[in-house]
């Protein structure tokens, strides 16, 4: 005999379990932007320095004594023909340079360099400027060593991510972390910034292309990006271990009801 409670139960769990396109799908209407609002996504980015970066900084030169005051050894100090020392973990360190307080970095010869708010390629012309007076064949390289951004919440992966490159974007960071769950809220990811001091907190819309248009978008160093749980997750969380045993014993009394219910009908049945 077919049990009287199960379409009942069957729709309860699909409608309590079901989650719509609407809901988990990215960039939703994408198709049917116009040129205009393509264009504004061409949006081009470039990292700042931030105070509390640490910077590697190496100067080079054909001329290789002329800019041995600026840099530490081993490169520095190293007589004709002898072979360059690789870079390594610990030799990088003697090339890294915190950027202070006042967003200054105390660097060899030159003192106290003012660099928060440049990027890359201006502190590099900026030093190479002021190096090329001792040194007029001096080459600068300046990378950041502590880009780091993190994502927790309803991602797969929480973690904190060291990136190699200062260009990665909100999806990058999502996508390193395994995506997010089904239980996740991709109308409400929230950005947390830190701009030199200024505590900036965005909400961000992955459903809506217009994120590739955002000035967040792309990341800074040290960024933290929260997923919000959806409302059926945030629902499921109100729920004690008193809850959850309630609902174990309301779900035992409604199958011994429904056992009751086939009996009696079984019983009814051969009665006739």
């Amino acid at each position: 005999m077919k049990h009287p409670l199960l379409p009942v139960i069957f729709l309860i769990i699909m409608f309590s379990s079901c989650r719509t396109p609407k809901d988990i799908s990215y960039f939703q209407g994408i198709e049917s932007l116009t040129s205009e609002q393509r264009e504004a996504m061409n949006q081009k980015y470039i990292p700042r320095i931030c105070i509390d970066d640490q910077l590697i900084i190496y100067v080079t030169s054909p001329d290789r004594e002329t800019v041995a005051p600026f840099a530490p050894p081993p490169f520095g100090y190293y007589l004709p023909g002898e072979s360059e020392i690789g870079i390594s973990a610990t030799t990088q360190n003697l090339f890294t340079y915190l950027v202070d307080e006042n967003g200054d970095i105390n660097f060899p010869v030159l003192g106290h360099i003012n660099v928060v708010g440049k990027s890359i390629n201006e502190t590099i012309r900026m030093m190479e400027g002021m190096i090329r007076e001792y040194a007029p064949q001096a080459v600068v390289n300046v990378q950041i060593a502590n880009f780091k951004v993190g994502i927790f919440g309803e991602v797969k992966t929480a973690n904190l991510y060291t990136i190699k490159t200062p260009r990665v974007s909100i999806l990058d960071l999502v996508a390193m972390a395994g995506d997010l769950t089904i239980m996740g809220d991709r109308k409400n990811v929230w950005l947390h910034r830190d701009n030199n001091g200024e505590k900036v907190q965005v909400r961000m819309d992955l459903t809506d292309p217009a994120i590739f248009a955002s000035p967040y978008y792309y990341l800074q160093q040290n960024d933290m990006v929260y997923v919000m749980p959806n409302d059926a997750q945030m629902r499921n969380s109100k729920y004690s271990n008193n809850d959850n045993f309630k609902l174990s014993v309301l779900s035992i009394m409604i199958s011994s009801l429904a056992a009751l219910v086939s009996s009696f009908n079984l019983i009814r049945e051969m009665s006739r």
